[in-house]
């Protein structure tokens, strides 16, 4: 396996895979999301691996916050925006890797921290961050109330 930065939008590996971990965004929107954070290199990382034949693995993405991130007590602090690995890559070190580069990458960056988060039903996700070493600090449930508008 071999871990690189991913620099460029026309890697035929990055959307395919965005596009399998957050199925609901259109492939607009992640586009313009790929390339925003390419603009942006001190703010975003991307990751990924590749299997010896160049194929992606999975890949990881990342921003330095510097708002408040639940669970922390620092700042800036690396966060993990994504983390994706392929069903047939499971299990082999992949998203241990990716999360080494973040992490190593946060650090270049003055983080302490490296924070993430995952819906409260993905218990898989769950399980593979406690794996990776983060502990879970908080649980919320959002509301929304919708308002009559004013005239």
């Amino acid at each position: 396996m071999k871990l690189e930065p991913l620099c460029s939008i026309a890697d035929a590996d990055w959307l395919p895979m965005r596009l399998e971990l957050w199925p609901d965004c259109p492939r607009e929107q992640h586009l313009e999301e790929m390339a925003s954070f390419l603009r942006e290199p001190g703010r975003y990382a991307q990751f990924i691996v590749r299997a010896q034949n160049g194929r992606g693995l999975g890949f990881a993405e990342a921003s330095i916050r510097t708002d408040y991130v639940n669970g922390t007590e620092s700042s800036p602090v690396g966060y993990l925006e994504g983390l994706f690995v392929k069903a047939e890559a499971r299990g082999q070190g992949v998203a241990k890797l990716l999360v080494g580069a973040v992490s190593e990458w946060a650090a270049a960056h003055g983080c302490v921290e490296l924070a993430s988060d995952t819906q409260p039903e993905n218990l898989v996700s769950q399980s593979v961050h406690q794996r990776l070493g983060f502990a879970e600090t908080e649980r919320a449930v959002f509301y929304s109330k919708p308002l009559k508008p004013q005239n």
